[in-house]
Formats: structure tokens, C-alpha cells, sequence
């Protein structure tokens, strides 16, 4: 089916008109498709991509499923999402990582990449089938223990190597654990104000510094999961000038909201590794700009409701993310120049360099003539109030209720196949 987008501005460029046509973007020619939408004040971004999604199936599907988590994702822009290992059973054997890459592509709505986790089970005592994984039709090039740190030094070192033969990345879920036993929120005043036992920031800081070195010995990739501290920003920086192979994420929840939100001891703002103080969220923001961090990784974590909806020591940590990622992006000032959003950098942040990192060479290509039909239309003029009850994803753990965000995903196409228009999903 084509589609033929008029006065379209593509990365806010001057308005133009695109023809979608067998998957891909073409120039318009004398005959029009019957499907015309207008692009008049909309911005054509390539698909979004997020290299840190919790889809929780297979095991969890109270909480989402590949489909439900999919169709948030495509509602929020997304074209390309990467599942973490942690479900029920864990994805550490080609089998289970096979079986989400195939739910994926059942629901086509968006690409399902699955992450294969580094040790058997998450336990963190030996690797898990890394190379079958890889080989799998899955192809999986990311491997990550997130929601548990690969505390083990030698083990991380022999993840390092392993995966360099086929230029793997290990991402690493950053946080030392004996630093953080019974840990509730980030360790400061707000905690001790509140009676919570606190989680440093060295405990985050200390593995990193830790895993850059291992990646520097060994020649391999590091991606570092959902960075959270001004001083982790410091380590990643140092890294980078020594030309280590190191990339690092942010999350939205962590480039806007901070530990005083805590103090209403709503579990919704339960997060791992923990909201962090201002100066942290100032100095996340400039990292990201200046690209010390390389992405925006949602970290899209649903729960069933009588894990979140309990009292705070015993509620599960996470927020959902996908459907609101782009808007909180925008609204924290982060990738604007000269006081505009700088639409280029926001497709690099949330686009090219997560598709790059994680082998994706379908994704990430601005919508041009010539390229894949894979991209999102923004309105950033609009607004919305986020309700949590009128969202896609099967859970409702937003910390974001009740703000006014600015812009809207209005149309989102994959290969050339609408998945979102109008803001609503297609199917």
C-alpha cells in the first residue's frame, strides 16, 4: 500500500513531500496513491529505537507481552525494540531468545530484538550459551544480566572476550551489590529523612570504572545500562578520551525526575538503580547533549499491579516508559541549540546510535529518498495530560500521571506499513 505524506519537514527541515512506496521512501512523481496524509507542522524522525525493554514474556505476561508491549512502543515511535533477558524462563539459551524474535514478528509492530543474558539463569556464576545465541535466528548481539549486576570480575572479563569474536556488546547492569543489600532509594538526606536504607552512588560508579578497565584490556564493547550519577558521567567521559569502546545510556525517568519524589512513598517512583538528586539530572542532561552519553533508553518496566501497588519496601522496581520516552526527552530542554529542539540530535540520541550499537542496519536511517520506510511523524506543537489508564502497555506504573508533556506521535510506519495513524494504533 502507498502513501504519499505532503509538506512534510523531515529532521525540521524545509517542507517537502515523501511517497511510500514497497517499504520504501521515494520522491513523489505525477500520480498520487489514494492514501494522502498531511504532514503540515509534523516532523519525520527515523523510527525510534530502544536498546532496554522489559516485554516480561515469556513468564510474566500479567504484566506485558511482546504484543502489548509492541503496540506502546509503536504508539510512542518506536520501530525497533531490544527485550532484556529477564523473563520466566530466562532468555539465556537460543530456545527462549528464538521464541521472543518470533513473538515479535507475530505481532509486527514492531522489530523485537531480543537481549541474551551473559550468565545461565542470572545467577552470575557461569556464562550462559552466548555463542548459540548468536548463531540463533535470533542473532542476538547484545547480552545483559540486566536487573543484576555481573558482580563476578573474571566472569565479566571472559563475556568481554567471548563476544569480541562476533562484535557483541556487554551491557552491563552497574551496581555492586554489597554496596546496596537492603538499598531502597538513592543514599542521601532524603533518605535518611525517611528512614530508607540508601543506595550510593559509588556502588554504580565503582563497577563501571571497574568494567571499562576489563573492556580496555580486552579490546571488546561495553554498553553501560541506564547510567544515573554525575560521577558515573566522569568515568564514562575519562573512558571515552582513552578511545575504550564504551557506550552508555540514559533513561528519561532518570533526565527528569529526582529522589525527593520518594517522599510521598508512592512506589511508582521506585526505580533500580534509584532516582538521583538534582545536580545528577544536571548533569545527566549535559552529558547527553554533549554525547558523553551516547543514547535515551527507556528501561520500559512494567509490573502486575500487586507488585507495584503495595507498601514501598516490598513494591518491585520500574516504571513504564515507551509511550511517553520522546515527549519527557523534549520536555527536559536536553537536545535543543539556540533554544530550539535540534531534530537531528534527538534522531541520533534515540535513532542511528542505538540501531548502530545494536547491529539493527535496518533501523536508524532518516526518511529520505532511498531509505527504509521506517519512521515516525512528530507534532511537536501539541500537548498531552498523561493518563495511565489510556495507555497500551498491559501495566499502569507510570510516574508521569498527570503531567502535560508536549508532542505527539501521530503516524509510525515499518517497512512502509502504518502501525500507528492518527495516534492510535493500527492493530
Amino acid at each position: 500500500m502507498a502513501y504519499l505524506i505532503t509538506n512534510v519537514s523531515v529532521l525540521g527541515g524545509a517542507p517537502r513531500d515523501l511517497l511510500i512506496e514497497d517499504g520504501v521512501v521515494k520522491e513523489p512523481g505525477s500520480d498520487k496513491p489514494d492514501n494522502i496524509l498531511d504532514g503540515t507542522g509534523l516532523v519525520a524522525l527515523p523510527g525510534l529505537v530502544d536498546l532496554h525493554t522489559h516485554l516480561r514474556e515469556p513468564g510474566r505476561e500479567d504484566a506485558e507481552t511482546v504484543e502489548t508491549g509492541s503496540r506502546a512502543a509503536a504508539l510512542g515511535g518506536y520501530t525497533a525494540v531490544c527485550a532484556m533477558a529477564n523473563t520466566s524462563p530466562v532468555a539465556d539459551t537460543a530456545g527462549v531468545v528464538e521464541q521472543v524474535w518470533r513473538l515479535g514478528r507475530e505481532a509486527g509492530l514492531v522489530d523485537v530484538q531480543p537481549i541474551g543474558a551473559v550468565t545461565v539463569g542470572l545467577a552470575g556464576e557461569r556464562l550462559a550459551e552466548l555463542g548459540a545465541m548468536a548463531d540463533s535466528a535470533a542473532t542476538v548481539r547484545i547480552f545483559s544480566d540486566d536487573g543484576h549486576c555481573v558482580a563476578d570480575p573474571r566472569l565479566m572479563r571472559r563475556a568481554l572476550e567471548y563476544v569480541k569474536a562476533f562484535d557483541g556488546v556487554v551491557a552491563q547492569h552497574a551496581e555492586e551489590p554489597r554496596l546496596t543489600e537492603g538499598a531502597q532509594m538513592h543514599e542521601g538526606e532524603v533518605a535518611t529523612r525517611l528512614g530508607l536504607t540508601g543506595w550510593p552512588a559509588v556502588a554504580e560508579e565503582a563497577i563501571i570504572a571497574r568494567d571499562v578497565l576489563l573492556a580496555e584490556h580486552v579490546g571488546s564493547r561495553l554498553h553501560v545500562c541506564h547510567l544515573s550519577t554525575a560521577g558515573s558521567v566522569e568515568v564514562v567521559r575519562q573512558a571515552k578520551a582513552r578511545g575504550v569502546r564504551v557506550t552508555a545510556e540514559v533513561t528519561p525517568h532518570h533526565l527528569v525526575l529526582t529522589h525527593e519524589r520518594a517522599e510521598s512513598y508512592d512506589p511508582v517512583f521506585k526505580v533500580n538503580p534509584p532516582l538521583r538528586t538534582p545536580d545528577d539530572v544536571k548533569a545527566l542532561r549535559a552529558a547527553l547533549a554533549e554525547g558523553i552519553i551516547d543514547i535515551v533508553a527507556t528501561d520500559h518496566a512494567p509490573h502486575a499491579v500487586e507488585d507495584k501497588e503495595c507498601e514501598w519496601a516490598y513494591a518491585r522496581p520500574g516504571m513504564v516508559g515507551l509511550e511517553t520516552a520522546l515527549s519527557v526527552v523534549l520536555s527536559t530542554g536536553s537536545l535543543e541549540k539556540d533554544g530550539e529542539i535540534d531534530w537531528d540530535l534527538v534522531a541520533e540520541r534515540m535513532s542511528r546510535t542505538p540501531a548502530r550499537i545494536a547491529g539493527l542496519t535496518d533501523h536508524g536511517h532518516d526518511p529520505l529518498p532511498g531509505a527504509p520506510a521506517t519512521f515516525t511523524l512528530v507534532d511537536p506543537a501539541a500537548t498531552r495530560t498523561v493518563d495511565p489508564m489510556e495507555t497500551a502497555s498491559r501495566s499502569k506504573n507510570n510516574p508521569y500521571a498527570g503531567m502535560s508533556l508536549p508532542g505527539r506521535i501521530v503516524a509510525t510506519f515499518l517497512r512502509g506499513e502504518p502501525t500507528v495513524l492518527d495516534g492510535k494504533a493500527v492493530k
